[in-house]
C-alpha cells in the first residue's frame, strides 16, 4: 500500500498531548461497561509465526511474536468474494463475545496501479462487490475501515475528472451499503498527518464520499506517526467536518516515523519502528473512538524495491523488529 509520508521533516503543527485519564495501551474494556472487545485473530500469519517459533524452542521470539498474535488485529478483505469470509468472521467473533475490525480494500484502481494495486475492474463490480461485504455482516457487530488510500488518492492527483467524481460515488455507496447493517460501525479513510496538509481540503471531498452517514473516519492507517501527531491534525479535520469522531492506527507507531537524515522509506517497511498503543476505546479523546491495529504488524508494506515479501505477506524478520523495539 502507498502511505506517502509527504513532507515528514515539514509538518508544523502543534502536537496535541494525550492527556490519557488512563494507560491508552490497556486492553480493551469488559463486556459489561459498554466498550467493545475487539476481535482477536487465532488463525493469522502471527499466530502461526508463534507457534511455529515455540515449537522450535525459540521461546524469546515466540514471545515477542505474542505481542502481535495476542492483540486485536483488523482483517483485510480484498480481491475475493467477500461474503463468506466476513460471514465466517463476525460469526467467529461473535460467538466469542468479541467485535471484529474489517477493511474494505477493493476500490477500482486500488493504489493507483503501484505496492497494492487491484481491485475491482469497474464500478459496476465494486457495487456488487461491497454489497455482499454487507450482506457477510449481517446484523452482526463489525466496525469497518472503508478502503484505505481511495480518498487520499483523489486529492493527490492520482484520481482526477470523473475518475474522481466515480470513485466519491462509490465511497458513499459503500458507506450506506454498510450502515445499513444495523450493529455495524463504520469509517471512512482519511489519511495520515502527512498527506494532509490543508485540512480544509479534505473537508467536502470527505463529505461527498458519505463521512457524515458514516461512524466517522479512519487516520493514519498502515503509517507510523505518533499518536500525538495523528491527534493534532485529524482534530482539525474533525473540527471541519462539525465535530466527527474518528479512530487512529496504533499499530507501528511506537518510535513515530522516519525523520529527516533517518531514511527514504519512509511508508514502505522502514526499519527501526515500534509497535503502537494496543486496540481500545480507552482514548482519553472525546471525538477518538478507539485506537486500532488496523495494519497488522508484520506484514509487509511491498517489496519496497528491495526484494521483501510482497503487501500482506508475512515478514517475520520485520516483527520480530516492531515487538522487540517496542519495550
Amino acid at each position: 500500500m502507498n502511505r506517502y509520508g509527504r513532507a515528514v521533516a515539514a509538518l508544523a503543527f502543534a502536537f496535541v498531548a494525550t492527556a490519557c485519564g488512563d494507560d491508552p495501551s490497556a486492553p480493551a474494556a469488559p463486556t459489561g461497561s459498554g466498550a467493545p472487545r475487539f476481535y482477536v485473530d487465532s488463525d493469522g500469519a502471527a499466530a502461526g509465526e508463534a507457534r511455529r517459533l515455540q515449537q522450535e524452542g525459540k521461546t524469546e521470539d515466540a514471545a515477542l511474536i505474542r505481542r502481535i498474535a495476542d492483540r486485536p488485529n483488523a482483517i483485510w478483505i480484498g480481491d475475493e468474494d467477500p461474503r463468506g469470509r466476513v460471514a465466517d468472521i463476525t460469526a467467529k467473533a461473535q460467538k466469542s463475545g468479541q467485535v471484529p475490525v474489517l477493511v474494505a480494500y477493493h476500490i477500482p484502481n486500488r493504489d493507483c496501479g503501484q505496492f497494492s494495486a487491484g481491485g475491482a475492474t469497474s464500478a459496476e463490480e465494486y457495487r456488487s462487490w461491497i454489497g455482499r461485504f454487507a450482506e457477510g455482516i449481517g446484523d452482526r457487530p463489525a466496525w469497518v475501515v472503508v478502503e484505505p488510500d481511495a480518498l487520499a488518492h483523489i486529492l493527490d492527483s492520482c484520481t482526477q475528472g470523473g475518475q474522481a467524481a466515480e470513485r466519491l460515488d462509490l465511497l458513499r455507496g459503500a458507506v450506506q451499503a454498510l450502515k445499513k447493517q444495523p450493529n455495524a460501525k463504520v469509517y471512512l479513510d482519511a489519511g495520515n498527518a502527512g498527506w494532509i496538509q490543508n485540512a480544509g481540503d479534505w473537508a467536502e471531498p470527505m463529505r461527498q464520499a458519505g463521512v457524515g452517514e458514516a461512524d466517522g473516519f479512519a487516520f493514519n492507517v498502515s503509517n507510523f506517526f505518533t499518536t500525538e501527531e495523528s491527534v493534532a491534525v485529524a482534530q482539525r479535520l474533525s473540527d471541519g467536518l462539525g465535530g466527527a469522531h474518528y479512530v487512529i492506527d496504533t499499530s507501528r507507531n511506537g518510535n513515530g516515523p522516519l525523520r529527516e537524515g533517518e531514511g527514504t522509506d519512509t511508508w514502505c517497511n522502514p526499519r527501526g519502528r515500534a509497535l503502537g498503543a494496543e486496540p481500545t476505546t480507552r482514548t482519553g479523546h472525546e471525538r477518538v473512538d478507539a485506537f486500532l491495529w488496523i495494519k497488522r504488524p508484520g506484514e509487509s508494506d511491498g517489496d519496497c524495491h528491495r526484494g521483501e515479501p510482497k503487501p500482506g505477506d508475512w515478514f517475520p524478520d520485520y516483527a520480530l523488529e516492531l515487538a522487540r523495539n517496542s519495550g
